[in-house]
């Protein structure tokens, strides 16, 4: 009896391991950054858990800003952040309580999002921001060749690389190498300069975390960001930092236009939302009733 009992606590805590597992599994995480219509950074990769506020059965670029702004607005979503669908779908009408008229835009890994309604996935970068004069559209997404590097000791040196978009004669977008941009190290001036390739290599003497940006004087850029945490107790025998870059694509798209959905003042998932852990909790719970029968069955069995 007594290894009939054993048996049966060990499948449910086995069982109740899968559960937690499936539901990690399923978690959908994404991290946002937002610049101001002063170009300020005001949201840094940001990490938010997705959930589909909206109710539209996906999660998308809609939903992350959504949270975002409910996490870290004051006011939550209500007073910061408000989309509509208009003629071109879903786009923006007010971002980080700016209202404009729509000029906006978005990006998800550094390539332009056709609307607020396009998909996301774990692990991506949104970047969202803020046009400084809504009737100039000269101002140009820009990024670093990373979006985050591994940790690395105290005066660290990394390499990166500096580039912003044009559009192209088709409308298709050209990428372009950033000379000359200073360089911003936690929102401060350094003497950091990118060369005539965009290229620039950043000392990171400050432990903790640590995000670079940077301005232009030729360019009106959109502020970039890479981030890196600096770790005291880290040693290294060369002064060089290593990065991933990252992957983009010139696919050629159009600037998203204001549009307006529907939105709930919640942040929890709808029962028909993807990727929020149903299917793992579903499977969770199969096991978890198997396991409850094979139990009495043995123990059964056992008193027989």
């Amino acid at each position: 009896m007594k290894k009939t009992i054993a048996m049966a606590a060990a499948l449910l805590i086995s069982c109740s391991a899968v559960c937690m597992t499936s539901f990690a599994a399923d978690e959908t995480k994404v991290f946002v950054t937002v610049s101001n219509d002063k170009k300020d950074l005001v949201l840094i990769q940001e990490p938010i858990t997705v959930t589909d506020i909206d109710s539209d059965g996906k999660l998308t670029i809609n939903d992350a800003l959504y949270i975002a702004h409910e996490n870290k607005f004051e006011g939550g979503a209500a007073a910061g952040y408000k989309s509509s669908v208009g003629q071109w779908g879903l786009g923006l009408d007010k971002l980080w309580g700016v209202e404009n008229g729509g000029s906006y835009g978005y990006y998800v890994n550094d390539k332009m999002s056709m609307g607020l309604a396009d998909e996301i996935k774990d692990g991506d970068q949104i970047q969202a921001f803020i046009y400084p004069d809504p009737k100039d559209y000269n101002y140009y997404y820009s990024f670093f060749n990373a979006k985050k590097g591994e940790p690395v000791a105290v005066d660290a040196e990394v390499p990166l690389t500096l580039t912003y978009y044009t559009f192209g004669a088709n409308g298709d977008l050209v990428e372009n190498k950033l000379a000359n941009a200073k360089i911003t190290l936690n929102g401060k001036a350094t003497d950091f300069v990118t060369d005539a390739d965009g290229k620039v290599t950043v000392k990171f003497s400050e432990a903790g975390s640590n995000y670079v940006s940077a301005a232009s004087d030729s360019v009106n850029i959109v502020p970039p960001v890479y981030m890196v945490d600096v770790d005291a107790a880290l040693t290294t025998s060369t002064t060089t930092a290593q990065v991933t870059t990252t992957t983009t694509s010139t696919t050629t798209t159009t600037t998203a236009t204001t549009t307006k959905a529907t939105t709930k003042a919640t942040t929890k998932a709808s029962s028909n939302s993807p990727k929020t852990g149903v299917k793992g909790a579903g499977m969770a719970v199969f096991g978890l009733a198997g396991a409850i029968a094979t139990a009495f069955a043995l123990r059964r069995k056992n008193e027989e």
